[in-house]
């Protein structure tokens, strides 16, 4: 059935409403950083592009530039290492448990199942203090960091519900012509998924990006502190520089929105297929 102009009118606005509402937090941010501080946090005067400049991130990147402080640059490095090992080592471990665990018929195969999805309820927090006595010999290194956030309970739900969707008879013709689990998995299920493989990469780069509590936890090293970790050091420093701390914002926001802008067609492919099939 058709919508009717006037429906289609009132939907289109009340999105854009809301967008327009999503959207407002983003521009504020923008155009604070650009602004003197002391016309940061000016209500809604703040949303007039006035005495725009970029000092605010020179000032920045000036207030790194040393050994005593540590490089900006050096932590934008550690934090795109980081969120790169757990994305890829996450895209590979992950999709394979779910393959095996959905594809593959073994003995105990839904029990695990089950235990793998009983693990989404558990939040990190939950285990965060636990893992901090296990592993507080090896405090401030990087690999520490990346290497408990790779394997991801939500991350192989998504494969699974995205496996489950193909058709059976096309594993089946790989075996007649005598691929074996493995070939039959990077030949044909791998590039038939680039969807979810998108879409999982985005949600985990965002979580890995992001990631505070670990870092404040294992890290006291400036040497290898992650961007998220060192901004919140930025923030803490007296006096508060607002028109800065936005400036850092618009930093630590923007290899966000270039990987989500790359990954955009196949993340919205992969979320609406998993919307009809799961």
């Amino acid at each position: 059935m058709t919508r009717s102009p006037l429906r289609r009118f009132l939907d289109y606005a009340v999105l854009s409403v809301l967008a327009f509402i999503f959207v407002l937090p983003v521009l504020y941010l923008f155009l604070g950083s650009f602004k003197p501080s002391d016309e940061v946090l000016n209500g809604l005067t703040g949303f007039l592009p006035t005495n725009l400049s970029f000092n605010n991130y020179r000032a920045v990147l000036d207030s790194f530039d040393s050994d005593a402080t540590g490089y900006f640059w050096q932590f934008m490095g550690i934090s795109l290492l980081l969120s790169a090992v757990v994305v890829l080592g996450g895209l590979i471990v992950n999709s394979m448990a779910a393959y095996g665990l959905t594809r593959l018929r073994w003995k105990g195969q839904n029990t695990v199942f089950t235990l793998v999805l009983l693990l989404l309820l558990v939040p990190f927090e939950a285990v965060a203090v636990p893992l901090f006595y296990m592993f507080n010999d090896q405090r401030n290194t990087i690999y520490i960091q990346a290497i408990p956030f790779i394997a991801q309970a939500f991350s192989i739900f998504q494969f699974a519900t995205y496996f489950r969707a193909i058709p059976p008879s096309i594993e089946e013709a790989a075996r007649i012509d005598g691929a074996g689990p493995w070939r039959t998995f990077f030949a044909i299920v791998v590039p038939m998924s680039k969807p979810v493989y998108a879409s999982v990469a985005i949600l985990t780069f965002l979580g890995q990006w992001g990631s505070f509590l670990w870092p404040v936890l294992m890290v006291s090293d400036p040497s290898v502190r992650p961007l998220p970790l060192q901004m919140s050091v930025f923030q803490g420093q007296q006096p508060v520089d607002w028109g800065q701390v936005l400036a850092f914002g618009v930093l630590l926001v923007l290899p966000v929105l270039i990987v989500f802008t790359f990954f955009q067609r196949w993340f919205v492919q992969g979320v609406a297929s998993s919307a009809v099939k799961g």
